[in-house]
């Protein structure tokens, strides 16, 4: 037997790689489940996006930086929504996926031992990433009392000598919670203060909301931040793996050197889809949301037969939802999976902070969503 690496000692199998192993086994055996746990979009992407890909015809490796033309669109795409003025040949770097960018980033600016501050409850990448490369995650307290925010004051109390990096969300997945101003500007001073890295992941501003934020429209943020962007919720193009980072060139420039070391280059015909997507119109975005409001509506209509509350206004491609107090969040989901054939997402997935509360997709039909909602006419409550 050859002896797996170390860094894989403390790090799990993705959980929804698990999970969804077991679904598909669950179909197998003839069980009718319906997947409300997985934020993939189902809808298509606009026209014109898939037009650019098909008209593609050049099929050789591509730029590490991306085609000059997407880092325009990219720029005035942060121009025209975010207010952000970005220079697109020194501070836009797209990528193959916002994901694949958490990686990068953490290797451009951490090493062996080093402090990563991360959010719980939050996305569970930030700290398997922080693992593998071998340094230290260290999770701050997300609450609902606050509004899903950071409690920086708790955070001063801390020794921070160590951190280089903290991960930031918002909009925040799994809540839904926004961010604004205040919080930008407050979260740029403690980055100053202790010369920490401050990365945004910033893929769900336009779903469900009618204020997108980018926490570089904050004066003197591009002095200690940067921010992770993606097309794949705003434009239904999570399958393309196209996304970004955006932020002052001497960051950008780090982050290249460890991207241009593992990957060749997004597809020419792929770019061009982006390209087309950023260009699309207002009306792509309102059109969209309309979908997802009424999709949002029946989810209320389910939580409410579970017993569960739920801030109306989040948002994002979920709904999440806190449970009864007499349950855990893995009894209620399992009950929901194993006796209505419905898989949904335990709040436990993104952290402690999210035991007792569960979290619901968007991305499936309103019909399908229905027909959960008279699947759990039939639950039973303890």
């Amino acid at each position: 037997m050859i002896p797996v690496a170390n860094r894989l000692n403390d790090v799990k199998e993705y959980y929804f790689s698990i999970k969804l192993k077991e679904v598909r086994s669950l179909i197998e055996q003839g069980k009718p489940i319906i997947n409300l746990g997985i934020g993939s979009p189902d809808l298509s992407p606009p026209e014109s996006v898939t037009r650019a890909l098909y008209e593609a015809d050049i099929h050789g490796y591509q730029s590490y930086q991306g085609l000059p033309e997407l880092r325009k669109a990219m720029s005035d795409f942060y121009r025209k929504y975010y207010d952000v003025d970005l220079k697109f040949d020194a501070e836009v770097l797209p990528l193959m996926g916002s994901k694949e960018g958490i990686m990068h980033i953490s290797m451009a600016f951490l090493n062996k031992g080093d402090h990563v501050l991360i959010p719980d409850p939050g996305y569970p990448t930030y700290a398997s990433v922080s693992k593998l490369i071998e340094t230290v995650p260290v999770k701050y307290k997300l609450a609902e009392k606050n509004n899903w925010w950071p409690d920086l004051e708790a955070l001063e109390e801390l020794d921070l000598s160590k951190v280089k990096i903290m991960w930031v969300n918002y909009p925040h997945m799994p809540t839904g919670s926004n961010g604004n101003k205040d919080l930008f500007e407050a979260l740029i001073e403690f980055g100053k203060k202790h010369s920490i890295l401050i990365v945004n992941d910033n893929p769900y501003s336009f779903i469900l909301n009618d204020d997108p934020r980018s926490i570089l429209s904050v004066k003197g943020a591009k002095d200690v931040a940067i921010e992770l962007n993606s097309l794949s919720k705003t434009f239904n193009m999570a399958g393309w793996r196209v996304g970004m980072v955006v932020g002052q060139k001497t960051f950008l420039d780090s982050i290249l050197k460890v991207k241009s070391n593992m990957d060749s280059g997004m597809y020419f015909g792929i770019q061009k889809g982006a390209i087309a997507a950023l260009n699309i119109s207002r009306d792509w975005f309102s059109e969209m949301n309309e979908v997802y409001k009424k999709r949002r509506q029946v989810i209320w209509e389910i939580c409410d037969l579970l017993g569960c509350t739920y801030d109306k206004d989040s948002s994002g491609l979920f709904v999440w939802a806190r449970i009864p107090e007499n349950r855990t969040s893995e009894e209620l989901t399992d009950q929901i999976l194993y006796k209505h054939d419905v898989f949904v997402t335990p709040g436990t997935v993104f952290g402690e902070q999210g035991q007792g509360y569960i979290r619901f997709s968007l991305c499936l039909s309103e019909d399908k969503i229905r027909e959960v909602l008279s699947r759990l006419t039939k639950f039973e409550k303890l």
